[in-house]
């Protein structure tokens, strides 16, 4: 059971679609590499895991963004969080639809 999903969208500020999706390809490395239940999607990153451990994902998303040569970056959060019951997982939430 984890108590938290978070969906994390990431627009680095750049010239080109090529380097949107150079620094975003690092970005997602960087989330996959904390060994959590990922879901990459076309708009956003899904990540199921304990709060304290997503938020610094988050957190470490634009510093990423920002190493791999982007100058600026917005990105956009969804957080689902219940530390009493747990959140409904991803595949809870979509399996249906992946058959």
């Amino acid at each position: 059971m984890f108590d938290t999903s978070v969906a994390i969208q990431v627009l680095p500020s750049v010239n080109s679609d090529e380097e949107v999706i150079r620094v975003v390809d690092e970005v997602i490395a960087y989330i996959k590499s904390f060994g959590l239940h990922t879901v990459v999607a076309p708009f956003e990153t899904t990540v199921e895991g304990d709060y304290d451990t997503l938020m610094e994902i988050v957190k470490g998303c634009q510093l990423i963004a920002v190493k791999a040569g982007a100058p600026g970056v917005s990105t956009y959060v969804k957080i689902a969080y219940r530390p009493e019951k747990g959140v409904m997982t991803i595949d809870q939430k979509i399996s249906k639809y992946q058959k």
